[in-house]
């Protein structure tokens, strides 16, 4: 431990970080301090900046988890320096990421036995399950050709445009065509005939996305199944399909068990989702689950043994933290499945109470669906006189995150705001930001629409009368409360 000489004699009895040398000082920002500062200081000065964060609660552009139960936060904290790649040395650890597997898989009907373990790993993100999915289809694709004795250098992925980038990372980094499926104005989402369409005895697998980016709809999974199933059995190929469930994997089988996306489906293969969206878990933890151990090539696992014992390991990274893995076991069995339903069902509801008060106003059109992601993405009928990003920008004013951006290529003219409803996102917060809304409508047209303003304020009143009073200002100051008491029973702790 280093421990620096004071700047002066003082400094030995001023305790005040602002009384010090080092509150009238700026942080370095280029190049490492010559000297130590006391760890007060250190904290004090990071505390002060990080300050000009906004507060997670209201990044409404996010689908990550910003709040987890007490419990929760003290096993993170207790765990947060055991590495889990050290499978040997922390052997609850590992077992405790076999049973999340296990829970997952059976959650999405995977083909296994009432003992039998599931295939699947747990990842930083659904970015690197995504990854792992594609490389296993591209070498399993790779591995038939060669035995075929046909060409294998120009394997294809067919998806819609609407996918999160990082199938675009995959398909650069890992020399795979990208065969995008265009949406269209009124139809945001793949459409499976047309991916059908692209798929040639090159492609590797088809993507479905279970809860698209841009405006949290569910593809049509079952019928692009269908329909690859003909083209397969006229064709004799058996291209396969992979479900992007990063932000519908821990909705679905709540809020729709019905819904056939899953491993129920003849060719979906693999299935990768987000434990830090729904799953309800602080960022950096995602999970692919495979349908069989036939769908996963053999000699893409490596083994490892000098940590101890022999390690099976399918990842694109080495070290990485067990908290994460711990705190979604957590989520697991003290919520349940029972738990999970309830408050899929909120976000829901929440996202509906934002949507039809959205719609009261006639300034919005609506772009997002009921039965989906608890997403609210709207668009304005009339930008003579502001635009989506004007709305976002002055929505930062009071304390809201509330992107705006254009919808994929051939429907990038329809500029989107879009809500994402989270566990965490209560009613009262849902209502204030319609409040919100409603505020900046009302400054944005009354200098040119008089007569709508009075329809606004009407709108504005009903709110007032159901208990909205509040800007999310006043929600500011409850939310920096509850951090700070659950910051020192950690720290206490």
């Amino acid at each position: 431990m280093v421990f620096p000489k004071p700047s002066s004699e003082s400094d030995l009895f001023l305790h005040s970080n602002f009384a010090s040398c080092y509150g009238g000082d700026s942080l370095p920002r280029f190049s490492m301090p010559e000297n130590s500062m006391p760890k007060e200081a250190a904290y004090q000065n990071i505390h002060d900046e990080l300050q000009l964060d906004a507060i997670p609660k209201l990044n409404l552009a996010s689908f990550v988890t910003t709040s987890m139960e007490e419990e929760c936060n003290k096993l993170i904290m207790e765990s947060i320096n055991k590495n889990y790649v050290d499978m040997d040395e922390y052997p609850a650890t590992t077992d405790l990421h076999n049973r999340c597997v296990n829970m997952i898989a059976r959650l999405f009907h995977a083909e296994i036995g009432e003992d039998e373990n599931a295939i699947g790993a747990g990842t930083v993100g659904s970015s690197e399950a995504i990854m792992l999915a594609g490389l296993a289809f591209k070498k399993k694709w790779q591995n038939k050709r060669k035995a075929e004795g046909k060409p294998y250098d120009k394997p294809n992925l067919v998806t819609g445009s609407n996918v999160q980038v990082c199938w675009e990372k995959f398909a650069r980094y890992f020399e795979v065509e990208l065969r995008e499926v265009e949406v269209r104005e009124g139809y945001y989402v793949m459409d499976p005939a047309k991916a059908v369409e692209l798929v040639d005895e090159n492609t590797i697998c088809v993507a479905a996305i279970l809860g698209s980016t841009y405006n949290g709809e569910f593809e049509d999974v079952k019928l692009l199944n269908d329909l690859l199933l003909q083209k397969n059995k006229q064709t004799g190929w058996d291209t396969p399909i992979h479900v992007d469930a990063a932000s519908g994997g821990f909705i679905a089988p709540f809020l729709y068990p019905e819904l056939e996306w899953d491993f129920r489906l003849a060719l979906v293969k693999s299935i990768n989702v987000s434990g830090h969206k729904y799953g309800l878990v602080y960022a950096g933890i995602g999970w692919v689950i495979w349908r069989t151990k036939d769908d996963l090539p053999e000699d893409l696992v490596f083994h490892i043994n000098y940590l101890g014992a022999d390690q099976p390991t399918f990842t694109l990274n080495f070290s990485k933290g067990s908290s994460q893995i711990i705190a979604q076991y957590y989520q697991l069995i003290r919520l349940g499945q029972e738990g999970y339903r309830s408050i899929m069902e909120n976000c829901r509801e929440n996202a509906m109470v934002v949507k039809e008060n959205l719609e009261k106003s006639g300034r919005f059109n609506i772009l997002s669906k009921d039965d989906g992601v608890p997403v609210v993405a709207f668009s304005l009928k009339d930008r003579r006189q502001y635009d989506e990003y004007k709305i976002s920008e002055m929505l930062r004013r009071h304390g809201w995150i509330v992107p705006a951006y254009p919808m994929p290529p051939a429907a990038q003219h329809i500029n989107v705001l879009r809500v994402v409803i989270r566990a965490e996102f209560s009613r009262t917060l849902a209502q204030r930001l319609v409040f919100d809304i409603y505020n900046v409508l009302h400054e944005l047209e009354k200098p040119h629409l008089p007569k709508v303003i009075n329809n606004i304020t009407e709108e504005k009143k009903e709110l007032v009368e159901n208990g909205v009073k509040k800007t999310a200002l006043d929600a500011h100051r409850e939310i920096i409360a509850q951090e700070s008491n659950k910051r020192q029973k950690i720290m206490a702790a």
